[in-house]
C-alpha cells in the first residue's frame, strides 16, 4: 500500500511538473515588457503604432520582452506562447510575435502562416542581424524593435517594397557563398604561411640551442639568425596579408582602425623581442636541460651536421613548402493588464522565423 501511494505521489509531481513546464504567458498586452527595457513613453508609442497597425490590416504584430528562457529554446518558447495566445486572425493566421530574451541575449522572429509569404525566414533572418542586432548591441532596445516592426510594417503594407526586401536578402545570401570561397581560398595562403613561420621558428630555436652548446660558432651566429628570420619573413606576409582580409570580409574589420597603434611602438619591439629572442632562448634551454647537453661557447668553428641538421632545414624546408604548399593550392516574469481588450484571433504558427543572438 505504501508502495502505491509512493508511485501515485511520483506520478502526481511529475505529471506537476509536465504540466508547469507547459505554462507559456497570456499577453494581455500587444507589448508586454517583463524585462523591463522600455520606458513608459517607449511602451506606449510602441504599443499605439501596433495597435493602429492590427486596426488597420487585421496584421497583429506582438512583442514580448522577458528577463530569461530558463534552459528552453528561444525558438520553442516563442512558438509555445504564439500558439497559446493564438495570435493573429483565425483562418488568415496573420499573426507575428517578436521575442527578446535580455540576459540570454537572444530575440526571435516568430512569423504566422498566412505571413511567412511576404516575412519569410531570410527577411526575418536580415532584420535580426541589421536591424535588431546591432542596436541591441548598443543596449537601444527600443530604438531595434522599433525599427523592426516599422521594416515589417512597411513590408506588409507594400509589396513593392517585400519584392526589394527580399531581392535584397536573396543577394545577400549569395553574397555569403562569395564570401565563404574567398575565405577558404585565403585560408590556404594563410595555411602556407603559418607553415613557413613553423619552420622558420623552429630553425630560430635551434640557433640559439646551437650557440649555448657550441654547436654553432659566434662568427657563424649571425648567418643563422638571417637563415632563420629570411623565410619567416616571407611567411608573415603570407600569413598576415590573408589573416587581414579574412577578417576584413567576415568581421568588416579594417586595417586603418588600428592606426592608433603606431602612435607609440615600443608596444611592438617589446613583442618582437619576447617571440624572437625570450621565447626562442628559453625553449633552447629547456631542450638543452631536457637533452642533458652542457653549456659552451665557440668563437669560429661550428658543428657542420649540427647545422646541415637543425639549421638549413628550417630555410630550405621553409622554401620548398612554400613552393610545394602553394602549388597545391591551385588544386585545391509576466507584466499583464486585465483592462487591455488584446488577444489572439485564434492563429497559427508553422514555425517560420528567425532567430538572432547579440
Amino acid at each position: 500500500m505504501k508502495i502505491k501511494n509512493l508511485l501515485t505521489g511520483l506520478l502526481f509531481l511529475l505529471v506537476s511538473f509536465c504540466m508547469a513546464q507547459e505554462e507559456y504567458p497570456i499577453l494581455n498586452r500587444i507589448v508586454t515588457d517583463s524585462a523591463g527595457i522600455f520606458n513608459a513613453s517607449e511602451l506606449q508609442i510602441l504599443s499605439e503604432k501596433l495597435t493602429d497597425f492590427e486596426q488597420e490590416t487585421s496584421n497583429q504584430i506582438a512583442v514580448l520582452t522577458i528577463k530569461k528562457l530558463h534552459q528552453e529554446t528561444i525558438e520553442n518558447y516563442a512558438y509555445k506562447t504564439f500558439g497559446a495566445n493564438e495570435l493573429g486572425q483565425k483562418g488568415k493566421d496573420n499573426g507575428l510575435l517578436i521575442l527578446v530574451s535580455q540576459l540570454d541575449r537572444e530575440v526571435r522572429i516568430e512569423v504566422g502562416y498566412g505571413l511567412e509569404p511576404y516575412i519569410t525566414d531570410a527577411i526575418a533572418s536580415r532584420i535580426i542581424r541589421q536591424i535588431i542586432i546591432p542596436q541591441f548591441k548598443k543596449e537601444q532596445y527600443y530604438e531595434g524593435i522599433d525599427l523592426a516592426t516599422e521594416q515589417i510594417i512597411n513590408i506588409l503594407r507594400n509589396p513593392e517594397a517585400a519584392k526589394e526586401f527580399k531581392e535584397e536578402a536573396q543577394n545577400e545570401g549569395s553574397s555569403i557563398f562569395v564570401k565563404i570561397f574567398v575565405t577558404l581560398f585565403l585560408s590556404v595562403f594563410l595555411s602556407v604561411g603559418a607553415y613557413v613561420i613553423f619552420q622558420s621558428y623552429r630553425s630560430l630555436i635551434a640557433s640559439f640551442r646551437g650557440i649555448l652548446i657550441g654547436k654553432v660558432s659566434l662568427l657563424y651566429f649571425p648567418f643563422a639568425l638571417f637563415a632563420a628570420l629570411y623565410p619567416m619573413l616571407f611567411g608573415l606576409v603570407f600569413f598576415f596579408m590573408p589573416l587581414m582580409g579574412i577578417v576584413a570580409i567576415d568581421f568588416e574589420f579594417y586595417p586603418d582602425q588600428l592606426t592608433f597603434l603606431a602612435d607609440d611602438l615600443m608596444w611592438l619591439y617589446g613583442l618582437l623581442g619576447i617571440l624572437l629572442v625570450l621565447i626562442p632562448v628559453l625553449i633552447a634551454m629547456y631542450s638543452i636541460y631536457t637533452h642533458g647537453d652542457s653549456y659552451k661557447l665557440s668563437w669560429v668553428k661550428s658543428d657542420k651536421r649540427f647545422i646541415n641538421k637543425n639549421l638549413s632545414t628550417g630555410f630550405h624546408s621553409a622554401g620548398s613548402s612554400t613552393h610545394s604548399s602553394s602549388g597545391s593550392s591551385y588544386g585545391s516574469g509576466f507584466s499583464s493588464s486585465s483592462s487591455s481588450s488584446f488577444s489572439g484571433g485564434g492563429g497559427s504558427s508553422g514555425g517560420g522565423g528567425s532567430s538572432g543572438s547579440w
